[in-house]
């Protein structure tokens, strides 16, 4: 379901809890507002007003990718860059690396599993972003 974007900034800046697999509508929900905005990338589960650790994004072919749990494990090549956010009226100055390595849950078969994956370049960009968004931090 397409979902209303939050910028309530006590709900963004909440740490999210621990996704499970029956928080599979959220996943939806965020695959389904992310394809009904122009120029979306990615969203986080607390950007619909949900404090729960799930993102979804889109990789360079547009196909919808969702993770639950993301976290950052490890990151190389770091430099500055300037972001926007849907739910943030101002660009912030952020630090990012070029290569993450992030561990993260899927679902798979009504279970979560857990994964790991190298990223690069915007595809790592987007999850680093989202990670903030989950750990509550107003980038």
């Amino acid at each position: 379901m397409i979902k209303e974007l939050c910028k309530d900034e006590a709900v963004l800046s909440t740490k999210c809890q621990r996704a499970t697999a029956e928080d599979a509508p959220i996943a939806q929900d965020l695959v389904d507002t992310m394809k009904s905005l122009e120029d979306c990338g990615c969203l986080a589960a607390n950007q619909i007003g949900v404090t729960k650790a799930v993102i979804a994004y889109q990789d360079d072919d547009g196909t919808p990718h969702v993770m639950y749990n993301p976290r950052i494990m490890m990151g190389l090549r770091a430099g500055k860059t300037v972001e926007a956010c849907l739910t943030r009226d101002e660009p912030s100055k952020v630090t990012r690396y070029q290569k993450v390595k992030v561990s993260y849950d899927e679902l798979v078969d009504g279970e979560l599993k857990t994964r790991r994956r190298d990223f690069t370049g915007f595809e790592a960009q987007m999850i680093q972003h989202m990670c903030d968004h989950c750990q509550g931090k107003l980038v």
